[in-house]
Order: C-alpha cells, then structure tokens, then sequence
C-alpha cells in the first residue's frame, strides 16, 4: 500500500484544515429560537440542536432531561466499486471534517446528508452523486438504511450504499479520491484513527458469498491460536452451530421490546433541566457526558470552503468492546439489547460494554455496566483487537473510543443479565441486513474484525 500512503500524506500536506472555536451565539448562520431557545440554521436545513425529556425503565437512571441533535432527513454513505485487473476495488475518499482529530480520515466515496447532496449550502455538487440517485446506473449490492448514534442523534438514519459500475466505465478520479481493494481497507482498519465511522458502518453491511470465503487449510484449523480462523467458522456457520437459533434470537429481542420502555417528549432547549448555557457553550451542570460548542470552519476541495457550525464533543475516555467465547466450538459474540433516547423503536443490540467511565459516578462502581470488570482482567482473556477509533466528525468534536474485541478462554461460565445473548457473527450478519436493528457502534466494531480474516478476502454481495 506504499502508493496510498504516499498519497495520503501528500494530501494531508497540501489542503487546508483549520477549525477555531467560537462561541454558539457567534455563529455565522445559526441562532437560539426565542421562544423555545433551540439552535437552529437560518435556512431552516442541515440540523438543529433540540432539547428532549427521557423516561425509561432500562438501566439506573429512568428519567432525565438532554440536548439531542435533530436531522430528520436521510443522508447518503455510499462506496462505488469497480473491477480493477479482475479485483472490485472501492473508491475511497479522503475526507477532512471538522471534528476530526487528526484532518483527513478515510470516507466513502459519497458521504453527504440531504441538504448538502441538495446543495442547500450553495456549493458545489457533491461528486459521483449520481451512481447512487440513478438506480439504472449501476449495480446495488448493498443499500439499507441504519441508524446512528441513539444517544445523540433523535431518530437519525443514513442510507448506507455499495454500488459496482461496469469494469470498462470511464471514471474520472478527482482530487481526494482513491482505489483501494476491500482487503487493502480491511487491513486499515487496524490502525487508529484512520478509516472514519461512515465507513465502518457501510462496510459492516457487507456479506459474503460461500465461495468467497476461501477454504480454511488442515494447518490453519490445527493452529488453536488463530483467532482470525475462529472468525472466519463464526461468519461462515449454520444456524444450527450456534447457541441460539435465529427464531430465538428473534423471539429473545421481541422479549427485550416488551420488557423496556422509552418514552419521549420534545422540550425547548432552554428548559432543559441539569443543562446550562455557559461562556459561549452547552454544557452539563456536573461537566458530565458532552457539551454543545462551536466552531468556524476553513477547509479546501469541500463543497463548500468555510462555514460554522455546532459540534457535540463528548466526555473522554470512551471504550467500545465486544466480549467472545467459543460455545460448540464455535467463536460467539456477547450481545446486549440497549435503550438509548433516540433510537427508532426503543432498543437496538449493541456491543457488551459501551460506556465512558467519567459519565458514572465514582463512588458508586456498582452502578457501572455489566463486565466492566472484564475491561481489567488479564487472566483468563484475550486482546484479540485493540484501536482508538473516531466517531462522524461531522457532527462531533475530536470523538474518540477505545474499540477493543476480548477472548474469554472457553468453559468460563458468565452470567448473563436477561438483556445479553451470545450471537455468532453469521447472525449478527443476518441482523444487520434489515433496519434499526444493531447500533452504530457495534456495527463499527465489527467491521474491525475483518483484517482477522484469513486471506482471500471476498467480494460484497
């Protein structure tokens, strides 16, 4: 990959990214509404910051009060592909946002929500738009809707795409724009910070055909010691291999929708309760879980080249993390049913343990999630993938969590609340076809997992 990375680093020397703080009441284009105090665009487009009145019986706390971000309309995240030399190959984009910590991350080919692919900003046309408009264009292999962060976002979904042009199409690649293989991508994942929460999420989506998945070598099934073969089994085998078949699965997270409920109301922003605004800010009153700030935005080959906006920036130290066990001999994933403010339908599955240990009360360790203990035990349990991984930094200021996979040694008992279950990756996959179903989150992490896969790498179907 030595031409990616040189091009990479060229593109990162040679395009401008500067973003500067600013007050919310100074921004440029956006305002607090004066009867109900909620941040908005004065075009009445891209997002608004809202306020929400929360009431669960999921976990510790059942009632509370929040900034959420509104954005009713469905973007796009999509990767165009082609034949190169026999092999599909993914064009990626190099895509700087505002909240990135590190400039430029990789993205898929059209990242862009309603407004910005309908030029409400006045800019230019988002490039290679039309593949994904015109469904007569190219070949779909994957288009779903999926949702996005349920803490955050109220109701948010995407449309995340993979379409593939004929292998003699005439492609201009533009400035910023890449071929990368889907093994090539797959590897990158390992790295931190570099491939971005759009594209986790669209290739979380993808499945692969039988014949793509290579036969597991006699040596390869003899070396107890590699995981990427126990992922390979987990992705490829029956229903009848797992701990639960698909019906229970599906009558288990029936079960969880009956037992959780979520109730929401909108509430003017500024009377939201624990919520101050502050120099300039949104905060919390214990400095807890995010603030609402602001920034002016310069950044070259965007649609447009300056801009302000409000971002979200998160408490720090956030970890996402997927426990594994090998239950018949097969590698499963521990599930938890999760209620979050703004998912669609009260609850999506979600890693085992998703959590920022500031946001929980010191005093009181008991109120953290189940197996946050895990996270500390080094008997017992295997690292099998560690990275920092940022999330959309379209809409969240430097956001970064710790995504980590741990290996429990087999036989380890674990008790499991009602609201966990142990998936293996095929269901998860099957899961993940339809929508609202598993969060952003625990789509990203497993999209991690692929570089384990052992060669060759399959093509999207």
């Amino acid at each position: 990959m030595r031409a990616f990375r040189e091009w990479f680093e060229d593109y990162q020397k040679n395009h401008r990214f500067q973003v500067v703080p600013r007050g919310l009441d100074q921004l440029d284009g956006w305002h607090f509404q004066e009867d109900s105090g909620n941040l908005v665009h004065r075009s009445g487009r891209f997002f608004s910051i809202v306020g929400l009145d929360v009431r669960t019986n999921f976990g510790h706390v059942h009632h509370w009060m929040q900034p959420i971000i509104n954005q009713p309309e469905i973007g796009i995240l999509g990767f165009l592909t082609r034949r190169i030399d026999g092999i599909l190959h993914f064009l990626i984009q190099a895509k700087m946002e505002p909240g990135n910590v590190n400039g430029a991350q990789i993205s898929p080919t059209v990242q862009a929500t309603h407004s910005n692919y309908t030029m409400a900003h006045g800019g230019k046309r988002v490039p290679y738009l039309n593949w994904f408009l015109d469904s007569t264009s190219a070949k779909c292999l994957v288009d779903q809707f999926q949702s996005e962060q349920g803490a955050r976002f109220l109701a948010k979904r995407n449309r995340n795409m993979i379409v593939q042009v004929h292998d003699d199409e005439p492609i201009d690649i533009l400035d910023g724009f890449f071929w990368l293989t889907l093994g090539q991508l797959f590897a990158l994942l390992e790295e931190d910070n570099l491939v971005n929460m759009d594209s986790r999420t669209v290739l979380s989506c993808i499945r692969f055909a039988e014949s793509d998945l290579g036969e597991v070598s006699a040596e390869e099934k003899g070396d107890s010691a590699s995981f990427g073969v126990d992922v390979l089994e987990s992705l490829r085998c029956g229903d009848r291999f797992g701990l639960h078949d698909f019906n229970a699965l599906t009558a288990w997270l029936t079960r969880m929708k009956t037992t959780y409920s979520l109730r929401i109301q909108r509430a003017p922003l500024n009377r939201v309760a624990g919520w101050v605004f502050d120099n300039g800010v949104i905060r919390h009153h214990q400095n807890r879980f995010f603030t609402v700030i602001g920034v002016e935005v310069a950044i070259d080959n965007r649609e447009v080249g300056g801009w302000h906006q409000p971002l979200i920036e998160s408490a720090k130290g956030g970890v996402i993390c997927f426990l594994c066990q090998k239950h018949r001999g097969i590698l499963h994933f521990l599930v938890q049913a999760r209620v979050e403010p703004g998912n669609f339908d009260c609850l999506e599955m979600a890693p085992t343990i998703q959590l920022t240990p500031s946001n929980y009360d010191a005093n009181n360790p008991e109120r953290l999630p189940p197996f946050t203990n895990l996270l500390l035990d080094i008997e017992g349990v295997v690292r099998r993938y560690d990275a920092v991984q940022s999330e959309e930094g379209g809409r969240f200021y430097q956001d970064q969590n710790r995504y980590l996979v741990l290996e429990l040694e087999p036989g380890r008992p674990i008790p499991l609340p009602a609201n966990y279950v142990w998936m293996t990756i095929r269901q998860m996959k099957e899961f993940i076809r339809f929508n609202n179903f598993f969060n952003i989150e625990a789509r990203g992490l497993l999209s991690c997992l692929c570089p384990k896969l052992p060669a060759p790498r399959g093509r999207a179907v």
